[in-house]
């Protein structure tokens, strides 16, 4: 992990605070009762869950269909 690019970029390196993110953004997703993921699935989700609480959803949209049009 770049450390200092990251704290000169003002973002957080704690592994702490990011292994909350994860449980809080990823983990409950995927691990509910009844569930099975691929990998690739997984990916996806995990994409559309950050994008969502990260407040960049529409831009996540616009980028898939840039994507998908080339």
């Amino acid at each position: 992990m770049c450390t200092s690019t990251f704290h000169e970029q003002g973002l957080c390196t704690s592994t702490g605070v990011l292994n909350a993110g994860c449980k809080t953004a990823i983990r409950t997703r995927l691990k509910r009762a009844g569930l099975h993921w691929s990998v690739p699935s997984a990916s996806a989700i995990a994409a559309l869950r950050c994008a969502k609480l990260s407040n960049r959803l529409d831009a996540f949209w616009n980028r898939r269909k840039i994507r998908a049009a080339a």
